[in-house]
């Protein structure tokens, strides 16, 4: 398995193709693995990079120490410098999306375009009612109602993804993460914010937004009306999970963001 020492942890991290690299970050409480049908896709155009952030899957798990966003960022820029890339179009999905939005906001000079997918540019989400109880309610109560119900067999109402409950390979992947490891990043989404930042982001960006998420579109309408290079596009009949339940809408959106902005695409043209 490819792991390499970066900030004195060591990350896991997968790459696939040739071309301009795309660098994915997943969500909190899972993995790389997360993003495979996203491999398999843009892998034909591009460089894609994944890895499991510090805390996560087959990372390292130091728990001793407070984990923060600003410290998965810079674990996200070490990484890069260690495989060679200046710069990369970077995609991130719910706390990977908050990692993403650090990068530009304050190391602009490795992001050629950020995507940001169901998250904001603030933890708290001090913008609507309750956010930290919201956060709570999408992953810890999830969390530990999916390992109660996989090692107990007790069916807990209102704790899974949806009705049929969540698929083998999610359960797969939120086991692998250490709970105080995922107390730890929990910890660090409710404290962190870029939103007074948002006017420095001039990378293009894109927000991709599910119409059933936990956070209401027009809330995120409300940050990207305040990145100066931003759209916001919204996939319907969606939930939180866009990228691995709505995997053929949201590449064909991501590949036309992408079109706009990649290199290899404009030496074509």
């Amino acid at each position: 398995m490819p792991k390499l020492r970066v900030n004195n942890i060591g990350i896991y991290y997968e790459v696939t193709g040739q071309g301009e690299p795309l660098l994915f970050i997943h969500g909190l409480a899972s993995s790389s693995r997360s993003w495979k049908k996203q491999v398999s896709f843009f892998a034909r155009h591009y460089r894609v990079i994944t890895f499991d952030i510090r805390g996560h899957g087959r990372s390292d798990k130091p728990l001793r120490e407070s984990y923060s966003i600003k410290l998965f960022a810079t674990d996200t820029v070490e990484l890069m410098k260690a495989l060679g890339i200046d710069s990369a179009h970077v995609i991130g999905f719910s706390m990977g999306g908050m990692v993403g939005f650090q990068l530009a906001a304050y190391a602009p000079e490795v992001v050629r375009s950020l995507v940001a997918v169901n998250c904001c540019p603030e933890g708290s989400m001090r913008s609507f009612n309750d956010g930290v109880e919201c956060f709570r309610h999408i992953f810890l109560l999830q969390f530990n109602g999916m390992w109660s119900k996989r090692h107990n067999g007790v069916k807990q109402p209102g704790l899974s993804f949806d009705r049929k409950g969540p698929p083998q390979s999610v359960l797969q992947r939120m086991a692998m993460n250490n709970k105080l490891a995922y107390a730890n990043a929990f910890g660090a989404l409710v404290k962190w914010s870029v939103a007074d930042r948002l006017s420095t982001i001039n990378c293009p960006t894109l927000m991709i937004a599910s119409d059933a998420d936990f956070v209401p579109v027009s809330i995120k309408a409300a940050y990207v009306s305040k990145i100066p290079n931003a759209e916001l596009v919204v996939i319907k009949n969606a939930r939180h999970a866009t990228p691995r339940k709505q995997a053929e809408a949201f590449n064909a959106m991501l590949l036309e963001f992408l079109l706009k902005h990649s290199a290899w695409q404009a030496a074509v043209r």
